[in-house]
């Protein structure tokens, strides 16, 4: 993945009470794991092992640990190379509210995103534990001409909470479906496959979806 690519990192709409009381002082990707590590930790891996370099968090609540996490751990990008990994409180450029969600996040950094004008923004969620090459995601978007790509993985059946369940339809460039990786495709003619439920979680998620 080239390096002017752009990555958003959000935390998360929720305050972690589903990890409460580890949650009490600390935003859910602030949580320890493993010792010395933290839940964020996974995510600004797997941006690091697909050569992203442009890093924005953008926290939404009890930030203190998560900030300082980031400025100890993660102190190893070069400024010269124009670098970064930065932490992105609520500029309420477009409001007096914080962070209201994800695409709010991401609205009241408009900005931010149109100064550094990167090739593409990737939109993570902070507080998953996984493992994923966002290159190979990358590879698939560019494959496919397509305005935006989501990636998740397939449940067996209907997704029971806390799973974020989705039923979309997915619109690729080409017509029909393909074998590898999983998609239900619209194609040109404007027909459709059915699409199983997808769901967001703790595991290996695969580009499924373009749009």
């Amino acid at each position: 993945m080239k390096r002017d690519e752009h990555i958003s990192n959000d935390p998360g709409r929720r305050q972690g009470e589903r990890l409460h009381p580890l949650t009490i002082h600390r935003a859910k990707p602030a949580v320890p794991f493993g010792g010395i590590y933290r839940i964020i930790d996974f995510t600004l891996s797997n941006c690091i092992n697909s050569g992203i370099r442009k890093i924005a968090v953008l926290p939404q609540y009890k930030s203190l640990s998560l900030d300082k996490h980031l400025r100890m751990a993660w102190n190893l990008f070069s400024g010269e190379l124009n670098e970064y990994i930065i932490s992105v409180p609520a500029q309420q450029r477009v409001g007096d509210k914080w962070y209201q969600g994800t695409a709010d996040a991401i609205y009241q950094n408009i900005y931010m995103i149109e100064k550094d004008a990167p090739a593409h923004v990737l939109v993570l969620a902070g507080d998953h534990i996984y493992k994923m090459d966002y290159a190979e995601m990358f590879r698939f978007h560019k494959e496919h001409k397509a305005d935006a790509t989501v990636a998740a993985i397939e449940t067996p059946g209907p997704a029971p909470p806390p799973l974020v369940s989705s039923k979309w339809t997915a619109t690729v460039g080409s017509s029909g479906s393909r074998k590898s990786p999983k998609i239900r495709s619209r194609s040109r003619a404007g027909q459709t496959s059915p699409s199983p439920p997808w769901a967001s979680t703790c595991s290996t998620p695969k580009p499924c979806w373009n749009i």
